[in-house]
């Protein structure tokens, strides 16, 4: 891989892609923890830590800053693969050859304020923006149900997943905000920063010695004992198959099937499990939209997807309500076809093809290589995207059919619309 890694402090890693590809350098900084019980108060916090630094105390004061740093922009976000869960910060500042100071220090100091320097009053975050961005997140939970296709997807894994971390929501549950206070998060915030690792990844123009001499100037932290977060057995057998039906306000039916691979982010059968799937819907030419929506026209859409990390398959569709048992029927052939081998030259080579495109895509957003760079590490593969490519082109319709038979049916999720009473 084509990154140049440093160590800073105590878990706290380094990772430069120098490229003259872009005329801004982003910054990713990404806080990594177990996916749990405590994941409300862990999803709060980037929300809290935006709203002010030690030294710029309100968001406005934030944005004027950066204003001033030719357009900087900030932005945080959380979310999960399989079950560790991130918290996210991004920097993007203009190129300095392109202005006249010393931008990217100035940034990466900033950076440093918001994660490791907030704002704080008697030894707590402020009231009031815990308070606000309380109100903030539990909309965002409640709001999940009204984007119907994912929330099927999520209530799927849900049901799939019951009594495991995966299950937890990214944002938590809305209960859990009423334990939360500016004091307990300030707490919990301290433990966080304290003992779990960061990796931060850095694309763009720079001057590797330059950057590495900025960073360490912050970054270079004497913290606690670094948790080592585990990595998650994706082996499940699977006893018997659950049916839920959940009825909702919708007017399509939304058909969701949850599927265990068994196949774990870094062996090599992953590279064969994501031509599988590609092959089954992965697009225009799979499987499923060919067979189930265009020929049967049983689905308004139908695709499939892998949760790598955790070693799961879904395959979604929306549908007439009637129509339940038929696109199941036809849903469940063609994933027995992959099995038999019924793979057309036509749809092995478009899904490889389309696999490149996905792939060649994401050197041309630097957020998209830093989230690339990371899955690689988490998967303990450490590939770059040429190689992965290569990865893809070796594999053969018979290492898509081998990998199949490791595909099993685990939960069958359906969201209609409630019965006339």
């Amino acid at each position: 891989m084509e990154l140049i890694h440093k160590e800073l402090g105590d878990g706290i890693n380094l990772y430069l892609d120098v490229t003259d590809k872009f005329k801004t350098v982003t910054v990713n900084l990404y806080v990594q923890n177990k996916l749990g019980d405590e994941a409300t108060w862990y999803a709060l916090i980037p929300s809290v830590l935006k709203r002010g630094t030690s030294t710029l105390k309100t968001y406005k004061d934030m944005v004027k800053y950066l204003e001033m740093l030719y357009g900087t922009t900030m932005a945080v976000s959380v979310y999960k693969k399989g079950e560790r869960h991130f918290q996210q910060y991004r920097l993007e500042l203009p190129q300095e050859e392109y202005v006249e100071e010393n931008v990217f220090e100035k940034g990466i100091k900033f950076l440093y304020e918001l994660v490791f320097e907030p704002f704080t009053q008697d030894g707590a975050f402020l009231k009031e923006y815990v308070l606000q961005e309380k109100e903030v997140q539990k909309n965002l939970i409640e709001s999940r149900i009204n984007d119907k296709t994912k929330y099927a997807v999520d209530r799927c894994y849900e049901e799939m997943c019951k009594g495991e971390p995966f299950a937890i929501f990214e944002l938590g549950k809305k209960e859990d905000l009423d334990l939360i206070d500016e004091k307990n998060l300030f707490e919990y915030y301290k433990k966080c920063i304290d003992t779990l690792p960061v990796d931060i990844y850095v694309v763009g123009n720079v001057n590797p010695e330059y950057a590495e001499e900025v960073f360490r100037k912050y970054f270079n932290l004497r913290r606690k004992e670094v948790l080592n977060i585990p990595f998650t057995d994706v082996r499940k057998e699977v006893k018997e198959v659950k049916y839920v039906t959940e009825e909702l306000d919708v007017n399509q039916g939304k058909l969701t099937l949850g599927f265990r691979t068994n196949v774990s982010p870094g062996s090599e059968e992953y590279y064969s499990l994501l031509v599988y799937s590609t092959v089954l819907g992965g697009g225009p030419f799979s499987k499923l939209f060919m067979n189930v929506r265009e020929k049967a026209s049983l689905a308004y859409y139908a695709y499939s997807r892998l949760e790598r990390f955790k070693g799961l398959m879904v395959i979604s569709s929306g549908i007439e309500v009637e129509n339940y048992s038929k696109a199941l029927d036809i849903i469940l052939k063609e994933v027995g076809e992959m099995e038999k081998g019924n793979i057309s030259d036509y749809e092995f080579d478009s899904a490889k093809k389309s696999l490149y495109t996905s792939l060649n895509a994401i050197k041309d957003n630097a957020t998209s290589k830093a989230d690339y760079y990371l899955s690689q590490k988490i998967a303990g593969t450490n590939l770059g995207i040429e190689e992965f490519i290569k990865k893809i082109e070796k594999v053969s319709k018979e290492d898509v059919v081998e990998v199949s038979k490791k595909v099993k049916l685990d939960t069958v999720y359906f969201m209609r619309n409630k019965k006339e009473v």
